[in-house]
């Protein structure tokens, strides 16, 4: 005979199962996103496609430019490869009446000065100097390197690279210092290393020129809150330390046109009071993909998202080989009642709508990538699963023409630029 003792145990037990079990999730599209699968199947759209969604864009590009206005005002510069496209590079400066962009890969700034060339472009990061021999190797058209190409140097050694090539082929280079503002990520560490490349930037006037500085600080954000908290004036101040030795020191290389950079999508707000820059740097922050979901940047809004067809939808079958823990494993987590598989995959991006779809680690595929359901998820065959990427620049590359939306419509086909050259 059971005992009293054994059958509260085995309910307490059973209890416990029970609250431990998964909710079901289960749920439709919400009304954005169901418009959107109404748009994409009346276009007849049948592969994944990356959506920008204008309205939302033109909103977060003025909150942008608002910042940069504020106080004293600041340059706003775009980052080309957070926007990798120039149909959405031209819309943004448009909007924001800007024609300053920062250019991170060689091929990218071959386009833009061939397709774009009244830009004023500044590298955000320093090239090999084979990549700039390649350059002006290929360089062709109107856009003039030695006013509007502001190449970034991170070392003595660089920029004594720099030198020989322009020494050896008769040009005359804009260069800007990288300098660290403290989250060690290269450059030059204080006024007194930097010294010794302005010293060998005045000493060549023929070849070199000083156009600035650049200090990179976005990182910052990814420090604990109360570390990030106290860094920001530390990083000022360490910017301004470079800019008062340059005034002091080498006046002759201080004219009011100097681009002093910085900031990045997490840290641009901060920079609207008492900051030495009068260039910001922000691309991220208007397409916000999840990355970005910073109290800073809380009232931006997700304008990109990915678009990809439902291909598969059928009961799950437990694991491969294991077919016969199928009802096991849906009887105790109800979420994993369906699986379904939809066109490419394997993106940097989380899945938005409908809500309840989580991906099965087990089919993860570039060609089809595998997802649970439970059964009350409505999403059919050739519906469009919603995924959020978590990043930009990578993100946008993969999906050929980006589809820009608005009230309904697609509204543009911006294809994007291409890697390689």
């Amino acid at each position: 005979m059971v005992s009293r003792r054994t059958l509260l145990i085995g309910g307490a037990a059973a209890g416990a199962l029970a609250w431990a079990r998964p909710p079901e999730a289960s749920g439709t599209y919400l009304p954005y996103f169901a418009g959107l699968n109404t748009l994409l199947r009346q276009q007849g759209i049948d592969r994944p496609v990356l959506l920008i969604d204008l309205d939302r864009l033109d909103r977060n590009i003025d909150r942008v430019v608002k910042s940069a206005r504020s106080g004293t005002p600041r340059n706003y510069r775009i980052v080309v490869k957070s926007v990798p496209s120039p149909g959405l590079v031209d819309y943004i400066a448009q909007r924001a009446a800007t024609r300053s962009g920062m250019v991170f890969h060689r091929p990218f700034i071959q386009a833009l000065a061939r397709l774009r060339p009244d830009f004023d472009l500044l590298l955000g990061k320093p090239m090999p100097v084979a990549a700039v021999a390649s350059f002006y190797a290929q360089h062709r058209g109107t856009f003039n390197p030695a006013r509007q190409l502001q190449w970034l140097v991170d070392s003595p050694e660089r920029l004594t690279q720099y030198l020989e090539l322009a020494q050896g082929q008769q040009l005359r280079l804009r260069v800007n210092l990288e300098i660290d503002v403290g989250l060690h990520r290269g450059g030059f560490a204080d006024p007194q290393a930097a010294a010794v490349a302005l010293k060998l930037i005045a000493s060549h006037p023929q070849q070199l020129e000083f156009s600035g500085f650049m200090g990179y600080d976005a990182h910052i954000m990814g420090l604990p809150g109360f570390l990030s908290t106290g860094e920001i004036p530390k990083v000022k101040a360490r910017y301004a330390a470079f800019v008062d030795d340059l005034h002091r020191s080498f006046a002759q290389l201080a004219p009011p046109s100097l681009t002093f950079n910085g900031a990045g999508s997490p840290t641009f707000r901060h920079h609207e009071v008492d900051s030495p820059l009068n260039d910001v740097s922000v691309g991220s922050a208007l397409l916000k993909p999840s990355h970005y979901d910073l109290p800073v940047l809380a009232d931006f809004e997700p304008a990109t998202f990915i678009a990809s067809p439902l291909l598969k939808r059928h009961a799950s079958t437990g694991l491969p080989t294991q077919e016969w823990l199928a009802g096991p494993l849906a009887a105790w987590d109800r979420n994993k009642a369906d699986t379904l598989f939809t066109y490419g995959g394997n993106w940097l991006a989380q899945t938005e709508s409908p809500a309840g779809v989580q991906r099965a680690d087990i089919y993860t595929s570039s060609n089809q990538e595998g997802y649970y359901a439970a059964h009350g998820v409505a999403l059919a065959v050739d519906d469009f699963l919603f995924l959020r990427p978590t990043q930009s620049e990578a993100v946008l590359l993969q999906f050929g023409d980006l589809l820009a939306v608005r009230g309904g419509q697609i509204e543009q086909r911006w294809p994007v630029l291409q890697p390689s050259l």
